[in-house]
């Protein structure tokens, strides 16, 4: 006889017992990686294909999220959607859509990303809801790519699409889709995309259909309101024991916005105090950030980002845990200022606030340790190239092209262990140079990693990417995006900054020149090379505890110098190996330092 385990329970017992729920915690990651894995593998678009800027997610019946990509950068996805269309009056088949940062208060952070929502039914019941998500390589805007430095307002960033119901009952609304597909450059890789997306979510929700024919929708809604209960309880504790009651500040900094204007501090805080109801509040304040840029690094920080990106500091990446909305709501309260850098008034442009997210989550880092929480030192910011042009195929046709090329960084070292090398940002890749050269009128002459780029420490900061191109298009324009030159990733605990990045065009030659890091429209003529370095990771603990063996090793694979190994390791190495005495003698002039380093070893960054 075949009995169900719920048949038979204690009123009082959860409808989901422990193993069911580890049974069901394995069922929605599956279905949320498996529509990632068809995102990946059906979209058209080199950002999302190659690079993989796509997320995917699961969300309660009430629209809080269950389970979702690793990535600290989801807001509040449901809420902009619920405000247009209640929750009563969605039906099976429906599919909402939208890309509105400011309609969406920061659920989404820039128009290129584009938001798919479906509600999952069974029956008459609504149980559940299913997401995609991916960034769009053009939607219109000022410049192919519709994210440049150049920006000032959000209407120069591309078509804005308030929330939208995009499929009704199983009735596609074509005329919105080609609306949105009309105001891009690149049409087909529009259409494409969005198909890839469109048939992610249909996957998932028949996979949560799936899970919930098993188990039940009552028994799926108490696993995941057990599985939000785990990880804010665990998020609350690690909050607790890293933060005394009282007030913990940091400041960190990105150098500029493009237009002449910075640098842009961001001050974050977070108190621990005792509520009316005897029970401990965490409350976090960006207030006192600078005010919002006149160009386009501005953040429309969600509410629920920084706890988030603590709460996936705080999970570790284990994989027996889920992220889900746990994060946000272990925080009592979130304080923003309207008109800051992190929450500007409409309608200011958003399209390079990757700088400043990035920071952001430097900031959270250096919040953690500024209480003795034992976070990473500060990661460098991704880089993204845009190579824009056109170039004549082998019939003799022109054909536009846009390379959009983000490149990794290195990122901090850690209390335990080096930095890790040459990230992207978080689950993303580097385009490969095979795809890149079939795919776009360039050639590789060098890609690696940039010597001495890590930040020297008893951990090594990761080291950041060289990428050196040739352009083969008759012409071509380009913008970059670099920030850490003036702020470079901060070191820690006697551990030294990483080193910044850099774009030099035709290095080595009497036309070299050193382009602007925040800068667009840099003409660039068949032949010229264009040079890439971006910047590596802060150190963590005195650069004098590292093992020689590790520093030998660092050079011998490229990463360190011989002359960066003796000034900065003191340890000296001669025809390949380590010598002993030379290096007691270097490291008996052992250097002072301090907690934070920039440069310069300092007490605190302001």
């Amino acid at each position: 006889m075949n009995i169900s385990p719920h048949a038979v329970r204690p009123e009082d017992a959860p409808l989901c017992d422990p193993i069911t729920l580890e049974i069901i915690q394995g069922a929605i990651m599956a279905a949320q990686r498996e529509m990632e894995a068809l995102i990946e593998r059906t979209a058209i678009s080199a950002f999302i294909r190659e690079k993989k800027d796509f997320y995917t997610a699961l969300f309660d019946e009430r629209g809080v999220m269950a389970v979702g990509s690793m990535v600290p950068i989801f807001g509040d996805i449901t809420g902009p959607v619920f405000r247009h269309f209640p929750i009563e009056s969605m039906r099976p088949g429906d599919l909402y859509w939208y890309n509105d940062c400011y309609g969406s208060r920061g659920a989404v952070s820039h128009s290129n990303d584009q938001v798919l929502l479906a509600p999952v039914f069974r029956g008459d019941r609504l149980c559940a809801f299913v997401m995609s998500w991916a960034h769009f390589a053009d939607i219109g805007g000022m410049r192919a790519g519709s994210i440049s430095p150049d920006a000032t307002e959000i209407w120069q960033e591309g078509i804005i699409v308030p929330p939208t119901k995009l499929i009704d009952q199983g009735v596609t609304n074509a005329a919105a889709l080609a609306i949105f597909h009309r105001n891009s450059r690149f049409p087909e890789q529009s259409m494409g995309d969005m198909s890839a997306l469109m048939a992610s979510v249909k996957l998932g929700a028949a996979r949560v259909a799936e899970i919930i024919e098993r188990f039940g929708a009552d028994v799926l809604s108490d696993a995941l309101a057990q599985l939000l209960a785990r990880t804010r309880g665990l998020v609350r504790k690690r909050l607790a024991e890293t933060f005394a009651y009282g007030t913990h500040r940091f400041t960190d900094a990105i150098d500029a916005d493009g237009h002449g204007n910075g640098p842009f501090h961001l001050r974050f805080a977070i108190t621990r105090e005792r509520g009316s109801d005897g029970e401990d509040r965490f409350v976090f304040d960006a207030t006192e950030t600078d005010d919002q840029a006149p160009g386009p690094v501005n953040l429309l920080m969600n509410p629920s980002i920084p706890g988030m990106a603590l709460g996936l500091f705080y999970l570790g990446g284990d994989p027996g845990q889920v992220c889900n909305a746990g994060g946000p709501l272990a925080l009592d309260e979130v304080r923003l200022r309207e008109g800051s850098l992190v929450q500007p008034r409409w309608p200011a442009a958003l399209g390079m606030r990757g700088l400043t997210m990035m920071r952001v989550l430097a900031t959270l880092n250096g919040l953690v340790n500024a209480a003795g929480g034992g976070a990473p030192a500060a990661h460098a910011a991704y880089v993204v190239a845009m190579i824009r042009g056109s170039s004549t195929d082998a019939d003799g046709a022109a054909r536009r092209f846009l390379l959009v090329d983000g490149i990794g960084v290195g990122y901090g070292a850690r209390d335990f262990a080096d930095g890790i090398d040459a990230v992207y940002f978080v689950a993303q890749e580097n385009y490969p140079v095979e795809f890149t050269e079939l795919d776009y009128p360039v050639r590789f002459r060098h890609y690696g990693m940039v010597c001495d780029s890590g930040g020297p420490g008893r951990f090594r900061g990761g080291a950041g990417i060289l990428r050196e191109y040739e352009i083969l298009a008759d012409e071509a324009v380009l913008g970059i995006r670099i920030d850490g030159v003036q702020n470079p990733p901060w070191g820690i605990a006697g551990g030294m900054s990483g080193r910044t990045g850099r774009i030099i065009v035709n290095p080595g030659t009497p036309d070299e020149r050193e382009l602007a890091p925040l800068s667009d429209g840099n003409p660039l003529r068949k032949g010229d090379i264009v040079r890439i370095e971006t910047g590596g990771g802060g150190g963590y603990g005195h650069p004098f505890d590292r093992d020689p063996a590790r520093v030998l090793d660092d050079v011998l694979g490229g990463i360190v110098s011989p002359e960066a190994a003796a000034r900065d390791y003191g340890v000296a190495i001669a025809d390949g190996r380590v010598d002993t005495a030379a290096t007691a003698a270097l490291r008996a002039k052992r250097p002072p330092v301090k907690a934070f380093h920039r440069k310069e070893y300092l007490d605190a960054l302001d």
